[in-house]
């Protein structure tokens, strides 16, 4: 029995509606729409769309890894031939459902057009949540889906957390960015990513250190979820964030964290998560070796690996805006 998907009216957005945020909310229609199909939870849908955006994307120099718009299809969701069509399947390009079915193939037909084709949304969508929906509804089920897909435990915990993401907020497009620390505070700093660094073993300084006074506020710049939060031997007490673009925010040195959060929790722009310190480069507890100063990086994921890169351009960028909100409120 063919799938015959019934449109979702989409409400007109605002003429001050993004193009980005209009898109946002015709994806979560559509994976709203899955989820009376199959049964599949919207927000996985959208996290498994969004992550995948994430690593097929090129990233812009010198600015966040926004939602594109430039994509000629609304989702991000890409199968390779050999899951779509089937590994066996003389024709990779196959879009008969039948043979691809035969094959051992993912592909379905999400429109009732009788093709399953890898560059339809519909068809596309659909196949995901149908073939999460094999495994069960709960979320260790999904889990096991996306393990099964990905076979990667990062892939699995980054769409899992940007799930919960979706959840808390029952949205896809979060927009906004915060300095980590408030500007009214005195601090100072300048690139230093790539520096030798010689504690532990030579290596890079893979951030930026915003030097502060003691105690100074630490904030999330982006939305996202805690992911880390504790001791490690270099950063001392630290918090990475991961954020709706699936980068890793860190945060490390730190006096303290703010005892309202905890690993899981949902942050968004400008919440204090903990304070600045010179905490690390020893054992728990170890303290007072450098100067008080907050150490930012910032981590891409690729599907594959994680690699650091300069956050300078992000935190001047975020800074100047900022400094330009403050001044149209005054």
């Amino acid at each position: 029995m063919s799938l015959i998907f019934i449109p979702v009216p989409i409400r007109a957005a605002s003429p001050e509606k993004s193009t980005a945020e209009m898109l946002a909310r015709e994806r979560q229609a559509l994976f709203e729409h899955m989820q009376m199909i199959t049964g599949t939870p919207w927000y996985y849908l959208a996290a498994i769309d969004q992550y995948e955006r994430n690593i097929h994307k090129k990233p812009k120099k010198n600015s966040d890894a926004s939602a594109s718009a430039s994509l000629v299809r609304k989702t991000g969701i890409i199968f390779s031939p050999e899951k779509w069509s089937g590994f066996l399947n003389p024709n990779p390009e196959d879009t008969n459902p039948a043979s691809i079915s035969f094959f051992g193939g993912l592909g379905k037909d999400g429109d009732g057009d009788g093709k399953a084709e890898p560059d339809n949304d519909l068809d596309v969508v659909y196949t995901m949540a149908s073939y999460v929906s094999k495994f069960g509804y709960t979320e260790d089920d999904i889990r096991i889906a996306l393990w099964n897909y990905y076979a990667r435990d990062k892939n699995v915990e980054i769409v899992s957390e940007l799930a919960s993401l979706f959840r808390h907020h029952n949205r896809l497009y979060l927009s906004g960015s915060a300095f980590p620390v408030p500007l009214h505070y005195t601090y100072s700093y300048r690139s230093t990513w790539g520096d030798p660094r010689g504690w532990g073993g030579r290596r890079i300084h893979e951030g930026t250190d915003i030097f502060a006074g003691y105690g100074t506020p630490v904030r999330a710049t982006k939305h996202g979820v805690i992911e880390t939060m504790g001791w490690n031997p270099y950063g001392g007490w630290r918090i990475g964030i991961r954020d709706v673009d699936s980068i890793y925010h860190y945060y490390a040195h730190l006096n303290g964290f703010n005892k309202k959060f905890k690993t899981g929790d949902v942050v968004q722009p400008g919440d204090v998560i903990g304070y600045v310190g010179s905490s690390g480069y020893g054992k728990p507890g170890t303290s007072g070796k450098f100067p008080p100063h907050l150490h930012y990086g910032v981590y891409r994921d690729n599907g594959k690996n994680e690699y650091s890169y300069d956050p300078y351009p992000l935190l001047k960028r975020w800074e100047r805006e900022e400094y330009k909100t403050r001044r149209k409120k005054n």
